[in-house]
């Protein structure tokens, strides 16, 4: 059965320190429409949108963080690891500083506020990615390697080994997502002391306290240490307890560490922008090394996708039907081909042409053997397009579209009486001075039948 799109019912708020800069953030979590997916926006920055996209990674050093030109949104993967563990497909995160606030140093305050609110259905379907065969990465100069493999639901097993005495190998495991909240969400960030001195003294962890992160112990610390350390983080005294960690808290899990690399994993690879149907097995993963991954799994998921045809549920009602298509278009029987719009978004669209017998074109289209033209076929597909752009426009009815250029028109089987043609479009680029550039395919009974690259404009009438 396909899962529908959700997002949640009404606004979250959030406040606090950022683990690395030490900025302090207001965050405020708001429900977002069908297919708008994650989308960051920095309001200290004239609102500028950032979506959560792998496309937008520019470093991996210690966290996840996001950025176009000079605009960034720093250490995401805890927030983004609520709201994939939460089931959530569309979302606004308001932000007005660059970084995501550390709180305890987990996701649990993200996901428990989240459940709270709780989360509505949306009209759109799930984008939704199956794992049919396996997909591999491998880090030869760190040993690291993720393995994605088919499975009927999103799995995860992750293994840790930093050759540490004190935490040793760990593993964790979640076999339905619906237990995040559960099994993985309060797990908290960690680091070596050896790291936290080296972070401290180049000042790298401005945000940072004995609260938000598990500090591992190697090895035996002298007084003065201790006595520095305390200070850093303004205590009276800090200890190393019997798990060889910093106390002033105690270990939620045993195996707490792998459960938060676990956490990380799921907060990365939502940067693919599908939900998952496969498992993931991940051993040594970090930042680098998800992300590395997730571009990965995304290219596959692109090339899948221009041959794989939109999964279509007939026994629901369309986004748009006939009638409610002459309300964006000006085109009219016997030229208006486009029959329905099944699913819509920023940079796609799914629209449908039941190919039906006693369409005038067929009187004298070998009339025998009838067989739809490709040029109609191409119009129908600009039709398509059509209702994409225009529903960029607050006011579609007082605009006309005109296509400039068709290339790489490509029709690969016949198209007959009785066919129904799903048709796909995507944005190549992003829409600019009224100009769109998109790549169009149509599939019937599963098979593509035509394709094209579209290049069209909008203008007032």
């Amino acid at each position: 059965m396909m899962e529908k799109q959700k997002t949640i019912k009404k606004s979250i708020q959030f406040s606090g320190k950022g683990i690395h800069t030490g900025s302090f953030t207001n965050m405020t979590l708001l429900p977002a429409q069908e297919n708008k997916g994650i989308v960051f926006i920095r309001t200290d920055k004239n609102d500028f949108e950032i979506k959560a996209d792998i496309d937008f990674v520019v470093s991996t050093d210690r966290s996840t963080n996001l950025a176009i030109k000079d605009i960034h949104v720093k250490t995401v993967e805890h927030i983004l690891s609520a709201v994939s563990g939460n089931n959530i497909d569309n979302l606004i995160i308001e932000i007005d500083n660059e970084e995501i606030p550390i709180l305890d140093g987990s996701a649990k305050e993200f996901s428990e506020k989240i459940s709270a609110v709780g989360l509505v259905e949306q009209n759109s379907y799930k984008k939704t990615y199956k794992i049919n065969k396996e997909i591999r990465y491998f880090d030869k100069e760190t040993g690291s390697e993720i393995i994605a493999m088919p499975s009927e639901n999103f799995q995860l097993d992750v293994t840790i080994d930093y050759n540490s005495k004190t935490l040793g190998v760990q593993n964790s495991t979640l076999n339905n997502i619906s237990d995040f909240s559960k099994e993985i969400a309060s797990s908290r960030t960690f680091c070596f002391l050896h790291e936290l001195e080296q972070l401290l003294d180049k000042n790298l962890i401005k945000g940072g306290d004995i609260n938000n992160a598990i500090v591992v112990v190697e090895n035996d610390i002298n007084n003065s240490n201790i006595s520095n350390l305390a200070k850093q983080f303004g205590k009276d005294t800090i200890k190393v307890s019997e798990e060889g960690v910093l106390d002033n808290l105690e270990l939620r899990y045993k195996n707490e560490a792998s459960r938060h690399k676990l956490l990380d994993v799921i907060g990365d690879l939502s940067l693919v922008g599908f939900s998952i149907k496969g498992k993931i097995t991940a051993k040594k993963p970090g930042h680098t090394h998800n992300t590395s991954f997730a571009k990965k799994l995304k290219d596959i998921i692109i090339k899948d996708m221009k041959t794989t045809s939109p999964i279509v549920n007939f026994d629901e009602k369309p986004i748009y039907n006939k009638e409610e298509i002459k309300e964006i278009l000006p085109h009219r029987d016997p030229f208006l081909f486009i029959d329905e719009v099944r699913d819509l978004g920023d940079d796609f669209i799914v629209g449908i042409k039941f190919v039906k017998k006693e369409e005038d074109y067929f009187k004298g289209h070998f009339p025998g053997s009838p067989v739809m033209p490709g040029v109609l076929q191409l119009e129908t597909m600009a039709q398509v397009g059509g209702v994409l752009i225009l529903s960029t426009v607050e006011d579609p009815q007082n605009y006309l579209t005109y296509f400039m250029k068709i290339d790489n028109a490509k029709f690969k089987q016949k198209v007959i009486p009785g066919d129904i043609i799903i048709f796909r479009l995507e944005l190549i680029s992003p829409i600019r001075r009224g100009l769109c550039h998109m790549h169009g395919t149509g599939f019937v009974d599963g098979k593509i039948v035509v394709e094209a690259d579209l290049l069209a404009k909008i203008a007032h009438k």
